[in-house]
């Protein structure tokens, strides 16, 4: 099985880039499953409806979201009817949607978990990630040994702990939301493949996606301003996992395409 995960769309620049560069990634990494984490496509923080149908549309099997799940209203309305697009599971048990999946992938069936981290996210209350983790992926791993986990954290260390934790619960832990492609790919001891982000997609040439000049001044005012799109050096970031037929990752391989304005 190999899986290709792009890593966080950012903004109009970031839904451009991933399907301008569509093609050629199909060509340099022919996949069996492609999941797309989406916390940003629209407007730089959160997914809406039209941008979740669209990048389905355009491929991606999977969407993934963090702590701007609900930041789209018409998205949050409609998360019950979007088998494709995945909040975090480590939510309130009473918030719309889900966090885990089983999907097809041909004739095999893939799962796909995402996590909220505790460190850093003040607008929504998650769950304990490791208290539940262990048990969920027990679980799904009576019905396929291919299981994806999607962490989005601030910390390293956490992020870090996790991939200790389920080393060899599940193929793949992939961490995501700094927005920054971390160099530490590897696959740990019992065959779980981990990097602790998978980056951006969108302006490489921007902080963490977004225009610079409204980030800085941001930093002077105190002001947020999601307003403005980046889109100098536009790349496709993300890994590309390949996956053996007992669910242990055999290689894994950092993504960066960059793609023409």
């Amino acid at each position: 099985m190999k899986i290709l995960y792009i890593a966080e769309l950012v903004g109009k620049a970031g839904v451009f880039a991933f399907k301008k560069a569509l093609p050629e990634l199909k060509n340099r990494y022919p996949y069996d499953f492609l999941i797309v984490c989406a916390d940003g496509a629209t407007g730089g923080n959160g997914l809406g409806r039209t941008h979740a149908a669209y990048i389905h549309k355009l491929g991606a099997n999977v969407l993934t979201l963090g702590e701007c799940c609900f930041y789209k209203k018409d998205l949050t309305e409609n998360l019950e009817k979007l088998p494709f697009v995945l909040r975090p599971e480590n939510l309130s048990p009473e918030a719309p949607g889900n966090g885990a999946r089983i999907y097809k992938a041909g004739s095999e069936r893939i799962a796909v978990v995402v996590l909220l981290g505790q460190n850093g996210f003040y607008r929504l209350h998650s769950n304990n990630p490791f208290a539940m983790i262990q048990p969920l992926l027990e679980r799904l791993k009576k019905q396929t040994p291919y299981i994806i986990v999607d962490f989005h954290a601030q910390a390293t260390a956490e992020k870090k702990t996790l991939f200790f934790t389920t080393d060899g619960l599940c193929s793949a832990v992939i961490g995501s939301h700094t927005r920054v492609q971390t160099a530490d790919e590897s696959i740990m001891d019992n065959g779980t493949a981990v990097i602790t982000d998978a980056g951006r997609t969108g302006s490489f040439q921007s902080v963490g996606g977004c225009e610079i000049d409204s980030r800085i001044k941001e930093y002077l005012t105190g002001i947020p301003d999601w307003t403005k799109d980046a889109w100098d050096s536009m790349e496709v970031q993300g890994v590309y996992i390949d996956i053996d037929t007992n669910g242990k990752a055999k290689k894994i391989e950092r993504v960066r395409l960059p793609v023409e304005k």
